[in-house]
């Protein structure tokens, strides 16, 4: 049985909630909130980072990427086409480096800002780092934005999917941040009618479903975000 530490506001955490999904895995989903540092969440990862994985008990698979390669190579190696990293050397490394530009600098440029001053805040407490919302992070996330989707769009347009011929871990590390972003209205979507295009396929796949369907307490999402024609 896997068991999912996760937040549904984090992209590295929705990127494995939809590699499982493709790879037709069921996990028990653990919801945390990492700045309240549980003592039992903090044995299993010090760095109080999300996700954390666990398989049938055994020792924590600690990181977005990290749980990515264990996937892979306990499931993903037996799928044949459906395999989320490609066979080749060269191509695996596109899709690795294009996983990463959507899980550590979308996220450290944009989406960490956006989140943390538009719903965490709201949800910790003052002694926790709660309270109003800073508002030059946010103009700063916004700007940033701007520039990484018109790279989203770039290769949307120029490739099948964002990194090749074949759906990939960096199509679902992209849409795990996108589905973030669209869900609080932050993406222009018609700036860059490509890549709209390309969200619309990752999320009309069934692996997608239960991200469409979850909402955070308090804060609804845009009106288009569970409809999968926008």
């Amino acid at each position: 049985m896997l068991k999912l530490h996760h937040h549904p506001m984090s992209a590295a955490s929705r990127f494995v909630r939809l590699v499982l999904g493709e790879y037709g895995e069921r996990a028990e989903l653990l919801q945390e909130r990492t700045w309240e540092k549980r003592p039992e969440f903090l044995a299993l990862n010090p760095a109080a980072t999300l996700p954390v994985m666990i398989e049938d008990n055994g020792p924590p698979i600690v990181g977005a990427t990290v749980v990515g390669e264990y996937l892979d190579e306990t499931r993903g190696v037996f799928q044949r086409d459906r395999r989320l990293l490609p066979e080749k050397p060269i191509e695996r490394a596109e899709v690795r480096r294009l996983t990463e530009w959507f899980l550590v600098k979308l996220d450290g440029e944009v989406t960490r800002y956006l989140v943390r001053e538009r719903v965490l805040k709201l949800e910790m407490k003052p002694q926790e780092g709660g309270g109003s919302p800073d508002a030059a992070a946010i103009r700063a996330a916004r700007a940033n934005l701007k520039h990484h989707l018109r790279y989203l769009g770039w290769l949307a347009e120029s490739r099948d999917w964002l990194a090749g011929t074949k759906l990939s871990y960096a199509d679902l590390a992209a849409a795990a941040a996108l589905s973030i972003l669209d869900y609080l209205g932050e993406v222009p979507w018609d700036d860059e009618p490509a890549a709209k295009d390309w969200y619309m396929r990752v999320k009309s796949r069934p692996s997608f479903r239960p991200l469409l369907s979850e909402r955070v307490r308090g804060l609804p999402p845009v009106h288009h975000y569970g409809e999968l024609d926008f």
